[in-house]
């Protein structure tokens, strides 16, 4: 039984193996760079965009499109592949780029002693937004650096060529956008992975906003200075650098950057935080209104503290006899004559705004039901407050009841006045001269 467990198990990891492995290329853009000096005297940047594909394989395979510049990634401790979660290639956006190390030459821990390094960076994001990766790419060289800052001597490449390289380092976000209400605790996902062990690396995490740039963590794994909090150390080293923020508030929107720092390599993912609150709805009635023929009631909606601002309140009204009906019932009429308050901003910079209409009523609308539905970007689906109405006739009894009423009530105030008035009476009656 153990062993035809194990078995299983095997064929399982195998076949997951399979799926990961199974993409060998994918097309990509590759974003060239000419670098030149102007008629005054300045560098100027001229971005070619160029056809490429992303290869994986060995040492001599044949490139898919021997048309395009061939970026042709062996086997390293990095396989970018597993970063890429399945996708199918027609779900991934790949550009590929030069990068610069600003002139910083340092042979990397995983290279023969006599090479030298020309670097490149590949950005995989899913077309969906379901992930975001940056992985960088090795390409030995014979050629010594210039001893300038890289960018003003790039090496050409050209149209056909096949550049080997391997996959040093890749920083991966499967949360490039993040949604959240006040007071909540948003995670900010960060993994990496890097081709030798015990690196000198840096994480970092900071917070930007309408130009303003904070902090928020830092450490580094060789001299184990930590500041700030958001991070498990621990995770660290199982490649793990999310960030988790305390308290979110509204303040707390903005960019949040993970940025990883292994010399001579930086590389930095951006991630969005929008918070987002949901609507309370109410409505100024109960689930059932009593009025009787001729009466006029102000009918009120509420939708409050919600955020961001934008949200659409709709009264509708639905005849008795289509509101149970599941197929074929007409659809909810909306109701023209409705008026909307203003936005009204919160103390915790949320939003309420109202919208009202005055209902007449009639003997002819009893038993409708009225529905109030808000629609906002926080909502799955529209909330939706309702009450039936129901109208009835002026009756005699009721007549007779308020004149009954309003004759008790003159009673009343005749009976408390009778003192009153008898002694006025005797007052007037010493007075007389007989």
């Amino acid at each position: 039984m153990a062993l035809i467990l194990k078995m299983l198990i095997y064929l399982h990891l195998c076949a997951g193996v399979q799926c990961v492995h199974q993409m060998s290329w994918l097309p990509c853009q590759f974003t060239d760079e000419r670098v030149f000096l102007n008629a005054d005297g300045h560098y100027e940047t001229e971005l070619i965009h160029r056809e490429a594909m992303l290869q994986f394989g060995q040492k001599g395979d044949t490139p898919v499109n021997p048309h395009s510049v061939t970026f042709l990634v062996t086997g390293s401790e990095v396989d970018l592949r597993w970063y890429v979660e399945g996708a199918e290639p027609e779900q991934l956006d790949c550009e590929l780029r030069r990068y610069s190390t600003d002139g910083i030459d340092i042979r990397w821990p995983v290279q023969e002693a006599q090479e030298y390094n020309r670097w490149f960076s590949c950005t995989l994001k899913h077309t969906k937004g379901l992930f975001t990766a940056t992985a960088f790419l090795r390409h030995p060289s014979d050629q010594a650096p210039s001893g300038q800052q890289d960018y003003r001597s790039w090496p050409p490449i050209a149209d056909r060529e096949i550049l080997m390289t391997t996959a040093v380092l890749v920083i991966k976000t499967q949360s490039p956008s993040v949604k959240a209400g006040l007071g909540s605790q948003p995670k900010f996902h960060c993994q990496f992975a890097i081709d030798h062990k015990s690196p000198n690396l840096t994480v970092e995490w900071h917070w930007q906003h309408r130009g303003e740039r904070t902090r928020l963590f830092s450490h580094n794994t060789r001299s184990g200075h930590t500041q700030g909090t958001g991070v498990k150390i621990k995770s660290l080293a199982r490649g793990d650098a999310s960030y988790t923020l305390p308290f979110a508030k509204m303040s707390s929107e903005g960019m949040y950057v993970c940025s990883l720092s292994v010399i001579p390599l930086f590389a930095t993912l951006d991630i969005s935080l929008h918070i987002e609150e949901a609507p309370r709805v109410s409505i100024s009635v109960g689930p059932t209104l009593l009025l009787q023929e001729g009466d006029e009631q102000k009918v009120i909606c509420q939708a409050e503290s919600y955020y961001p601002l934008d949200v659409e309140i709709v009264w509708s009204e639905q005849h008795p006899t289509a509101a149970g009906q599941r197929v074929g019932a007409p659809l909810p009429k909306v109701i023209q004559n409705v008026l909307l308050s203003s936005h009204r901003r919160n103390q915790d910079a949320t939003y309420s705004l109202s919208a009202f209409f005055y209902l007449q009523a009639s003997l002819r609308d009893s038993g409708k039901q009225f529905t109030c539905s808000v629609s906002h970007q926080s909502l799955r689906v529209p909330i939706r407050k309702s009450f039936i109405l129901s109208v009835e006739e002026p009756s005699s009894w009721m007549f007779t009841l308020i004149v009954g009423s309003i004759m008790v009530v003159l009673l009343v105030i005749l009976f408390l006045m009778l003192p009153s008035l008898h002694a006025a009476r005797k007052v007037s009656a010493r007075k007389k001269p007989y």
